[in-house]
């Protein structure tokens, strides 16, 4: 599905230029579910938003799907992120004027969906992580786990290959944590192929595999037994 080849991003703050990912090499197979760890300032952010066709590499090789990203249009870009591409945010990303089934429907409304099969699309995806009875609620009447489930069915739509989860449990109660983590582990468990950034080694753990960065480079890269 991923095939990132030698993939460098390099910053520039005046005349200082920071490297921020150093010749990453990484390859993701339809259907995993990974983690990316390491200190903060080792890179994850940077090599998320480059999969998730939120940033572009100063060098190297992206293909995602057999296809060459680096040289795509910046249209080409919101296409393959709308269509392709899930991301779940720490912060959630909710709309505060939306209710939760209108929050699910924005990116369906980018994608030119008539009203009548929005509704009939998003629905289903609130029941399915449980808040069915939540629908008309909006984000400040949710509490944070209710407010992810939501930004997890926003996320799949589009019935995306791909889901992108940047601590996706990092502003909630462990409770709340476990309850994320048993969805994303019931979506991959369905075909989703998962990536998550994640400072804590539980979340890593319920992953297949998990990779480690330091400095811009992937230093281990290992299967959970």
């Amino acid at each position: 599905m991923i095939d990132l080849t030698d993939i460098t991003k390099n910053y520039r703050m005046g005349e200082v230029e920071f490297t921020v990912l150093s010749q990453v090499s990484l390859a993701v197979r339809k259907g995993e579910f990974i983690a990316i760890m390491g200190p903060s300032g080792s890179g994850k952010s940077t090599l998320m938003n480059i999969i998730g066709c939120l940033d572009r590499p100063t060098s190297g090789q992206y293909r995602f799907e057999q296809r060459e990203i680096s040289t795509m249009t910046d249209d080409e870009l919101a296409a393959i992120r709308n269509g392709k591409i899930g991301f779940v945010f720490q912060t959630f990303n909710l709309l505060p004027r939306f209710s939760a089934l209108k929050n699910v429907e924005v990116p369906l409304i980018y994608s030119g969906v008539p009203a009548r099969s929005r509704k009939e699309r998003a629905a289903p995806l609130l029941e399915k992580v449980g808040l069915a009875d939540r629908m008309q609620h909006k984000p400040s009447e949710l509490s944070g786990g209710q407010q992810q489930r939501v930004a997890i069915a926003r996320a799949l739509v589009n019935n995306p290959p791909l889901l992108l989860a940047d601590e996706p449990t990092g502003n909630l109660d462990s409770r709340s944590g476990e309850e994320i983590l048993n969805i994303l582990t019931g979506l991959n468990q369905q075909g989703v192929t998962i990536i998550i950034v994640t400072h804590d080694k539980d979340v890593a753990a319920r992953c297949k595999r998990i990779l480690h960065l330091k400095d811009g480079r992937i230093v281990s890269d290992e299967a959970v037994p």
